[in-house]
């Protein structure tokens, strides 16, 4: 199957009232066990490779980036890959260049009229290559420096942001935060309701791997859309070597103890797709 783009999918799953699920890329592991899980639920699915995914790549996109590009076409559902969190526009040039059909740029560190600035000015340039933008006001918790816990988008403002930014999607902070092992995370769904009202593009929901299912499912019916995931994926990954390197200590080959990995990424992603989209677990 070609590659889809982001905007078809989140367009599509919005207008269903369902979510769709955009999980990190760190290695071929994860790209292969998220389009694995995709396949497996029937469920389209986003690719997404942050700008701190690039630097563990020694700073070069263009090696996870066609992997990620070429599991995506050839999946047998839709996928599409997407930048995530990315601040360095050349990285973003060099993404777009390469095939990603949307980028999340994040000026969110800045002062808010100049994110807005800086925002527009990027936006205008990606849609000019025909390139989806999500941004983000309002920090998302579990961040350094403006990324601070306890923040939430005001409504008003983030309707503000949109018009003068001319974004497809905003990520909103509502009470989830970034790199979360347990899923204790409890949202605001009142005020995601209101940001679904006072803004006309799709809600992000970042930080997701530590909110619960039934918070998630929530999240969706009050107007969230695009779920990003990416801790809930690494824990079943380094969980899954620790146990097989803990039952056999003397392995040396890695596709001994990658294979379980990949497998148990699989397996989360395959639930948290069923769960964002409201799909119900097969028995």
């Amino acid at each position: 199957m070609t590659a889809t783009t982001t905007a078809d999918l989140v367009t599509a799953a919005r207008a269903a009232g369902r979510g769709v699920a955009a999980f990190n890329v760190i290695t071929l592991e994860h790209a292969e066990a998220i389009t694995a899980a995709a396949e497996a639920a029937g469920l389209p699915v986003i690719l997404q490779i942050s700008e701190n995914a690039v630097a563990f790549h020694h700073g070069r996109p263009a090696p996870v980036l066609a992997a990620a590009l070429a599991l995506a076409g050839a999946a047998a559902v839709p996928v599409a890959v997407h930048l995530d969190h990315v601040q360095d526009e050349e990285l973003l040039r060099s993404g777009i260049a390469a095939g990603v059909s949307s980028v999340m740029y994040d000026a969110s560190t800045l002062p808010y009229e100049e994110n807005v600035r800086a925002t527009a000015r990027v936006a205008a340039w990606a849609h000019s290559q025909g390139v989806w933008v999500e941004a983000e006001l309002g920090a998302v918790g579990g961040k350094d420096g403006a990324h601070a816990p306890g923040v939430r988008t005001d409504p008003a403002q983030a309707a503000a942001f949109t018009a003068a930014t001319g974004v497809d999607a905003l990520a909103v902070a509502v009470g989830s935060s970034h790199a979360m092992t347990a899923r204790t995370a409890r949202l605001d769904h009142t005020l995601i309701a209101r940001l679904r009202a006072a803004v006309d593009v799709p809600l992000v929901l970042h930080g997701s791997s530590g909110v619960p299912d039934d918070e998630l499912r929530q999240a969706v019916t009050a107007g969230m859309v695009k779920i990003n995931i990416g801790t809930a994926l690494n824990v079943a990954f380094t969980s899954a070597v620790r146990a097989h390197l803990a039952a056999d200590p003397d392995v040396v080959d890695p596709r001994r103890y990658l294979r379980p990995a990949r497998d148990a990424m699989t397996d989360t992603a395959r639930h948290l797709l069923q769960v964002v989209s409201r799909a119900t677990s097969p028995a």
